[in-house]
Order: structure tokens, then C-alpha cells, then sequence
């Protein structure tokens, strides 16, 4: 697999497999103050299609197509404009609608009903696909939405869908409150807006997912690892984010010293998502921990699927100079001065290893020389992998 990946690269021009878009459903009832519900819904289909191994575009390229067409987001769109939204990013189906609320019964304690329907454009073949509709209390919206996702995947992937039942336990309820939370920090254009939104979301719903990705992506960028895996270990397995937030799980353990953790995290991920930058960190993790073989095979790994990256020659050439292994670990050296002539650490060790000059116990110079990668890019991954199913 490491070999297809290597072939992306070059026939990226070409590649299409089938993706899906979802928009954001727009608000037909009265009260502007629900306008968030509509990219909620939109959110949570589209994670239900991820969650289940379907290409989704994410939110941020849906906002690159309006912004390139110069569509406003919130407008209520056009059948030519949903179209154009479309086949701009290339989808095959766009999954779009709207949502009304319905007074409520009287005698009963709800903010009202709301109804939900849903259709799906099918691009590739030009014709109009199923329509759908939830109808449930307000207050209910997670549940909704949930169904209304289950229903968009058995449309799109009958054969490979769940059952009903496996999908929606694996999604318990989540309060409203910290539904509307979490989409007002998707919406909000400050960081600190952004952090209070999740962070009450969180707290309003210890088991919610999603906001716990956010708030681990924000401390990881801000390099408080500690914090970070705090939030990213409380990613459930349903959440589409799960195999990034596993890997940078990996990677705050490992700078929180902590290797055995990130191995584990690391393995989880290359066993099902095979990229090259997750190999090259799991060889890593598994060097901290002296266990030199398996890093070997991992830095190969690695290799197989990208020889031109002179990090993973680095870091093959590295544990095998350790290892005492001067006649490989120079093959490798000289492979990264090949490819990155001023990298000086590769063209020093690449002397000391001409001379069978290993490692001196104490020296910081070349001590914890392994060198990580930090991008994560699944929807690559699946793109190709979707490709060559075909």
C-alpha cells in the first residue's frame, strides 16, 4: 500500500474518486437565533459519511467553493448554484435541504418539533436523488441529525452501511446546549471565541466528542502537550477525527516522554491508515525505546512509500549508526546529503560513520536525533485507496 501511496503524487491530476458534499441545510422558520442548526446538520452528516470510510469534502474546502464562486454563506441557494457549488470541488453528490420548526403541542414541555428534509443531487449522473426527513423535539436534535446521517449513508452506501441500531449506538445523545456550542466555535472568527465555544461544549457534554478534537488540535498548536492529550484521549472511536487525534495523541506523548503511549497510539493508526509520516513516527517511538528492529521496519516502511524524503533516510541512517551498523547507516547519510546537501547533523554523522566513530554515552549532539512528522492527511489516503477499489 505504502507504493500506491507513492503513485498519488504523480497521477494526482487524474484521480476522482467519488466524494460527497454536504452543505449547510438552511433555516426556513422564523427565528434567526437557529441559524446555527443549519451547519450543525451539516457537520454531523458529514461525519457520518467519513465515520463510515465515504470521501466527504470538509468544511473548509466547502468554504474555499463559496468564497472562490462569491456566494455568501447563509444564503438559501439556488438549484444552478448548489450545481456550481458542486462541481467546483469536483463532488459527485451533494447532500443539501432545509429545516423548519413546528410549534409545539400544547400540554407539552418542548421548545417545538423540528423537521428536517434532506435531498441528495446526484452529480455524476445528473439526476436528482432520494429525499429524506426527520421530525422530532427540538431538543432532540442530536438524535435527528444522527438518523438523518444514517439515512444519507444507506442511500449513498447501501452495501456497506451498518444497521440501523450499530450506527446510532455507537453515537449516544448529546445535549443541545453543547451541540450549539461546539458549531458556534465552528463559526466563531477568534481564537478565544473558538476556546470558550468548545470548552463549554465539553463541559455541558463529558461524552461529546467533537469539541474535544478542537480543544486538542488548539493546545497542540500551541505546544502544551500535556493539556492536549487530555483532550485528544477522549475521542471516541465513532468520531471521523479518530485516527488524527490518535496520532497526535502519539505525538504529545512522545514529547511528554511518555514512548510506549505513543507507539501504541501510532500502531493504532498504521494499521488502518498507513500513511508514511505515521510509520516514520512509530520507528521513532520505538527507538526512544531501544527496540532497534522494529524501528528499522519502520523507518523502511516508511521509505517504501516515499524515498525521496531525506528525513526517513535520516532516521533509518540514525538508528543503524546507533546500532553499530556504519555500513548501512553511510548508504543512508549519504542518501539525505544527496537529496539536502546543507543538512550538516546528516553530513557529520555520515563522517563518523565512514570511521566507525559511533555514539559516546552523554553526548546531547547525538542523542534523541529522530525527526518526527507532524502532517497528518487521511483524506489523501482514502481518496487513493477509494481509487484503486474501483
Amino acid at each position: 500500500m505504502q507504493r500506491f501511496l507513492a503513485l498519488a503524487v504523480l497521477f494526482s491530476g487524474s484521480i476522482r474518486a467519488e466524494t460527497s458534499l454536504v452543505l449547510p441545510f438552511f433555516n426556513y422558520s422564523k427565528s434567526a437565533n437557529l441559524d446555527w442548526i443549519g451547519e450543525s446538520i451539516a457537520e454531523t452528516v458529514r461525519d457520518a459519511l467519513s465515520s463510515e470510510g465515504l470521501l466527504a469534502l470538509d468544511r473548509a474546502d466547502r468554504l474555499e467553493a463559496y468564497r472562490r464562486l462569491s456566494i455568501r454563506p447563509g444564503v438559501e441557494l439556488t438549484h444552478a448554484s448548489i450545481i456550481k457549488i458542486g462541481e467546483s470541488l469536483d463532488a459527485s453528490n451533494v447532500v443539501y435541504g432545509f429545516y423548519e420548526l413546528l410549534p409545539a403541542d400544547s400540554g407539552k414541555q418542548s421548545q417545538g418539533s423540528l423537521r428536517i428534509t434532506a435531498r441528495i443531487l446526484d452529480l455524476k449522473h445528473t439526476r436528482q436523488g432520494p429525499k429524506f426527513s426527520e421530525l422530532g423535539a427540538l431538543e432532540d436534535l442530536a438524535a435527528l441529525e444522527a438518523h438523518l446521517g444514517w439515512q444519507a449513508l444507506e442511500s449513498l452506501s447501501p452495501k456497506t452501511t451498518l444497521s440501523e441500531r450499530e450506527f446510532l449506538n455507537a453515537r449516544p445523545p448529546v445535549r443541545i446546549d453543547a451541540v450549539e456550542n461546539y458549531v458556534r466555535g465552528l463559526l466563531a472568527t477568534s481564537p478565544e471565541q473558538r476556546h470558550r465555544f468548545f470548552t463549554q461544549a465539553a463541559r455541558l457534554d463529558e461524552h461529546y466528542s467533537q469539541p474535544c478534537f478542537q480543544l486538542g488540535k488548539t493546545y497542540w498548536d500551541n505546544k502544551d502537550y500535556k493539556i492536549a492529550a487530555g483532550w485528544l484521549v477522549r475521542v471516541s472511536r465513532a468520531d471521523p477525527h479518530y485516527r488524527e487525534a490518535q496520532f497526535f495523541l502519539g505525538l504529545c506523548r512522545y514529547s511528554n516522554g511518555d514512548f510506549s503511549g505513543a507507539e501504541q497510539a501510532f500502531q493504532l493508526v498504521a494499521a488502518t491508515v498507513p500513511l508514511n509520516e505515521v510509520y516514520n513516527d512509530l520507528g521513532a517511538a520505538q527507538a526512544r525505546r531501544n527496540n532497534t528492529a522494529a524501528a528499522i521496519a519502520s523507518f523502511q516502511k516508511a521509505l517504501e512509500g516515499d524515498s525521496a524524503d531525506p528525513d526517513y533516510h535520516f532516521n533509518l541512517g540514525y538508528t543503524l549508526w546507533r546500532a553499530g551498523e556504519y555500513r548501512a547507516a553511510v548508504e543512508s547519510f549519504r542518501a539525505v546529503v544527496a537529496r539536502n546537501s546543507g543538512d550538516t547533523e546528516a553530513t557529520t554523522l555520515l563522517g563518523r560513520a565512514l570511521k566507525d566513530d559511533g555514539p559516546r554515552p552523554g553526548d546531547p549532539k547525538t542523542e534523541n536525533r529522530e525527526r518526527l512528522k507532524t502532517n497528518y492527511d487521511e483524506a489523501a489516503y482514502r481518496q487513493l485507496q477509494a481509487e484503486l477499489a474501483k
